[in-house]
């Protein structure tokens, strides 16, 4: 199946994305060439999936695994399977959490097997104004658990104008995806949270004009 997944992901999943967006992309350089590694992106459209899948080179792709919730992705058996094995999501079971049940067993399993997860730590979309909710801290746990692990952030500019929340059917909209340095875990759970917001605004301020209206 991981070869279907690879085929689907770099014959349609990358074309799509480049024709519906003509994203600009800065920073590769910090994307990581292996993991266990750590995404954090901000997120306004099911089209920054899509965006992050297709901005890592052939040879890697295959490790990277976006988080998701499950109450959402797997509540219907075909989405699921869909999710789960071309996708490739890392279930999150947002729904479980006053249960007690570690949810994030799922992605820290993932990041001990060597893989590279994207997590949107705003926990849902938000609108197209590109504006950053606040963070949820299940990022942190996770660096927390694996301190050697880059977690590299990522500002998507515009792709909640290709498809917006709510909506079923995308618009060709410019996008710009800008990749930071990698942060570390340094031990304080505020003090990362506090900087990995820092290092996502930084990213926001520094995104080109998007070029089409």
């Amino acid at each position: 199946m991981a070869w279907l997944r690879w085929l689907l992901i770099l014959l349609i999943a990358r074309p799509v994305a480049k024709f519906m967006t003509g994203a600009d992309v800065t920073g590769e350089e910090h994307l990581p060439v292996r993991g266990p590694a750590i995404i954090v992106a901000n997120h306004n459209s099911h089209m920054d999936t899509l965006l992050m899948l297709s901005i890592f080179p052939a040879r890697i792709v295959g490790k990277v695994r976006p988080a998701a919730a499950s109450d959402y992705f797997l509540k219907d058996p075909v989405v699921g399977w869909f999710s789960r094995n071309l996708v490739g999501i890392v279930p999150v079971a947002r729904d479980r959490v006053a249960s007690g049940e570690d949810i994030l067993a799922p992605a820290k399993q993932a990041l001990a097997d060597g893989d590279i997860i994207i997590v949107f730590p705003e926990g849902t979309r938000g609108d197209a104004s590109d504006e950053i909710a606040r963070l949820k801290s299940g990022v942190a746990r996770l660096a927390e658990a694996f301190p050697d692990a880059p977690v590299t952030p990522v500002w998507i500019q515009g792709a909640g104008r290709v498809l917006p929340k709510g909506e079923a059917i995308p618009v060709p909209m410019n996008c710009a995806v800008l990749i930071g340095e990698p942060i570390r875990w340094g031990g304080r759970r505020t003090e990362f949270m506090d900087g990995l917001r820092e290092a996502l605004l930084r990213l926001k301020a520094e995104a080109p004009p998007l070029r089409w209206q």
